[in-house]
């Protein structure tokens, strides 16, 4: 399956009452096309992001832009809470099998190019939720199954379980991988690697905290309100890459949201970066980025200023 170099993230378009940063509809609609006139081709959502609207117009922007389904690679996920009841969630096969009908019948399609589970599950032994996702493959309703953050023995272990079985093996691995979190090059880059896994790191620009290196605007709508940058970073540490950043993006005078996404892309093994967009300049910053070339001596003085950190999820 062939995909664009960047893949856009549909958590920015939903409801605004789940996030309020978050774009409806008719905003959002203009900002995909951007990226499809770009050469965009890929798609990433989740049943969980605005508790299914994402899903919804995703589905309906999708479908009046592309005349043909195979146009496009469309891929969403499970895992997340869906509802109060102790089964609308994790990774059981009732849960996995409801969902992803609830999933198509959102998208409006009769299949996702790929689905992928949105966190491990502690609860659920690991065979449980392969066969259920080998199942969904057999069942014509993904084409492709793919993982999301975890630890790298727990990814391997979910990837033998297949092989020893006969069923569908992950061909994604959709980590958290950017300048100020570099954990994945621990244990799980090189396992895919080594495995022939594709990596589609979400979160390439931190949330947003690489696009504003050396910038004086220091807070956004979403940087307001997001609890979690507080837990994935670390400002103390994160300041040493940000102002790397921001010298390389004065020096080739481009934006340093554009050097983020080119030191992303440069790594081994990455696939497409899936970027989230509320702006038409941040489609336009991502596209030119796949064609900025970063020097040696630039890839090194990147990566140079960063120190080890716990790992998070």
């Amino acid at each position: 399956m062939k995909v664009s170099r960047i893949c856009l993230g549909m958590m920015s378009f939903g409801d605004n009452r789940w996030q309020g940063w978050v774009l409806g509809e008719e905003q959002a609609e203009p900002i995909v096309r951007r990226a499809v006139d770009a050469g965009v081709n890929f798609f990433d959502t989740a049943d969980v992001y605005s508790r299914g609207t994402s899903e919804e117009i995703t589905g309906r922007v999708l479908a009046r832009i592309f005349p043909n389904r195979d146009d496009y690679v469309l891929a969403t996920k499970v895992f997340s809470p869906m509802g109060e009841g102790v089964n609308q969630r994790g990774l059981s096969r009732k849960h996995i099998l409801a969902s992803i009908d609830d999933s198509l019948r959102r998208l409006g399609t009769d299949h996702v190019d790929l689905y992928q589970i949105h966190r491990w599950d502690d609860e659920t032994p690991i065979e449980e939720t392969m066969e259920a996702l080998h199942d969904v493959v057999k069942a014509g309703k993904a084409r492709y199954i793919g993982a999301s953050s975890m630890y790298a023995w727990r990814f391997a272990k979910a990837q033998h379980a297949a092989e020893r079985n006969g069923w569908t093996k992950f061909v994604t691995m959709q980590n958290h991988y950017n300048l100020l979190y570099r954990e994945e090059e621990r244990e799980m880059i090189p396992l895919c690697a080594d495995q022939g896994v594709g990596l589609i790191p979400w979160s390439p620009l931190a949330r947003g905290l690489l696009a504003r290196a050396g910038s004086a605007e220091t807070s956004t709508v979403r940087a307001g309100s997001d609890g979690r940058i507080g837990y994935l970073y670390d400002p103390e540490n994160d300041r040493h890459v940000l102002d790397r950043v921001a010298e390389v993006a004065r020096e080739r005078g481009v934006p340093a949201a554009q050097v983020a996404l080119a030191w992303v892309l440069a790594q081994p093994g990455v696939t497409a970066p899936i970027v989230g967009a509320t702006k038409d300049g941040h489609v336009d910053d991502a596209v030119a980025a796949t064609t900025l070339t970063l020097t040696d001596k630039e890839l090194t003085a990147l990566a140079e200023p960063y120190r080890p950190r716990p790992l998070v999820f």
